[in-house]
């Protein structure tokens, strides 16, 4: 394996000059940089992170912990934040935290411990006592999707009260006045958020959210059915079921499905965080989509900032609705004249 020193005796300069091209050092000239750079590929170089972490003061590594790796939602923004941080120079360790705190507290200090650079975190449950002592004790960091209000660390997230908005009213436009949604943990932003962008949508519309329109759901599939089939059994079940994130969404399918009944005839099924999934169920979900994979660069890149001293800005981009087939929407050959059940307004 070729050395620092076999790399400078065939750009016939010295150690410390491949030195300060291999750190990025401005002060060499550009015709040495490029018999460097071009000895370093002629040589197959790689320089001894370890080694060069140990003189810098930097892995050029960064942690991410995601709630949930089996949520395809957290799949698509690791794979966008991994992207990104390549491209920036950068490599991504990644911690699940399963909707823990505890995990999530094991991967915070097991990525510090490997002394990264920086933190990507979606907050699991309102947070965890050794990640918000790594934020405060300065820690370079970034919420990404969720966050923690009081906690001065930038927040990159999408933005969904418009899109549910929109949704319900779509929902209205299509007759549906009896809505329920599924929510995520209220120890969560995003579970809180969700369902009050809920609630006030539907006020715009003189709609109500009663109390048992409201099922507790934990962003798991099992959770989905379980509240699916509370709203099955009341004397006058809704007649739109919004899941608050795609596996409960998928697990509220699951429960329609073992009563018999179909969507969108029986009950009409919606949800928050789109999935490539969604156009192969049966009828394809109507569905609110973040922009995951912008999520997740810019989630990098103002990481990336704080990392090198610059100031990591807070991003909030846009969700929107994506109309499928779920909900009774017009145009659906599998139709009947009229599938949906209706109240009054």
């Amino acid at each position: 394996m070729a050395s620092i020193k076999d790399v400078a005796v065939e750009a016939g300069v010295s150690v410390a000059t491949v030195s300060r091209v291999l750190n990025g050092h401005p002060s060499v000239s550009p015709g040495a940089r490029a018999r460097v750079l071009a000895a370093v590929e002629t040589l197959g170089y790689r320089p001894n992170a370890v080694a060069r972490s140990l003189r810098t003061d930097q892995t050029r590594t960064l942690g991410l912990v995601i709630s949930d790796v089996m949520n395809p939602y957290f799949t698509e923004l690791a794979r966008s934040v991994e992207e990104e941080a390549r491209a920036l120079g950068y490599s991504v360790i990644i911690g699940n935290a399963d909707e823990r705190p505890d995990l999530q507290d094991h991967h915070v200090m097991t990525l510090l411990d490997r002394r990264i650079d920086g933190l990507l975190v979606s907050p699991t449950d309102g947070g965890s006592p050794r990640m918000l002592d790594a934020a405060r004790a300065g820690t370079p960091m970034v919420f990404v999707d969720r966050w923690i209000p009081g906690v001065d660390v930038p927040v990159v997230r999408s933005d969904g009260r418009q899109a549910v908005r929109d949704l319900v009213a779509h929902l209205h436009g299509l007759g549906h006045r009896r809505l329920a949604i599924i929510a995520g943990p209220a120890a969560t932003t995003t579970g809180r958020e969700r369902v009050d962008a809920f609630r006030e949508a539907l006020g715009e519309y003189g709609l109500v959210l009663p109390d048992a329109y409201i099922g507790q759901g934990d962003f798991q599939a099992e959770s989905g059915r379980r509240v699916t089939e509370g709203f099955l059994d009341l004397s006058e079940p809704p007649e739109v079921v919004f899941a608050a994130d795609n596996l409960m969404a998928l697990g509220a399918l699951d429960a329609v499905r073992a009563r018999g009944l179909r969507v969108p005839e029986d009950i009409a099924l919606a949800a928050f965080d789109d999935i490539r999934w969604f156009v192969h169920t049966d009828p394809p979900i109507t569905a609110i989509a973040q922009p995951t994979g912008d999520l997740g660069r810019a989630a990098v890149r103002a990481l990336v900032d704080r990392i090198e001293g610059r100031t990591g800005a807070s991003v909030t981009l846009p969700a929107r609705l994506v109309v499928r087939r779920s909900c009774g929407e017009p145009g659906d050959p599998r139709q009947s004249p009229s599938p949906v059940r209706r109240s009054t307004p």
